[in-house]
């Protein structure tokens, strides 16, 4: 039985950073008590989920969550959201909504 070489999980990667990029990364790994590789990890993580996530799982959630500041749900929506994606809950709220709306003076 021959003992095949492990595969590499992590690859090396250099960066070139100017003065400012090179203190500030230094300023983060006092603050945060993180490597500067972990950093750079994170950093990357975070920009990947800026761009590339709008097709992820939950990036609609997120976009709900980041717009919802003049929104007009219900304000059960959150414990009852199962009702109002799945049981018809929207279309009711929205009827009841616009039966308010209506007035016949």
């Amino acid at each position: 039985m021959t003992k095949s070489k492990p595969k590499r999980v992590r690859e090396q990667v250099v960066v070139y950073l100017g003065a400012q990029d090179r203190a500030l990364l230094e300023e983060l790994s006092e603050k945060t008590g993180l490597a500067t590789t972990e950093l750079f990890r994170r950093g990357l993580r975070r920009l990947a989920d800026e761009i590339l996530g709008e097709a992820g799982p939950g990036s609609s959630l997120r976009h709900l969550v980041a717009t919802a500041t003049a929104d007009e749900f219900p304000p059960d929506v959150a414990e009852r959201a199962d009702h109002y994606l799945y049981g018809g809950g929207y279309q009711q709220e929205a009827e009841r909504a616009r039966k308010k709306r209506v007035r016949f003076d």
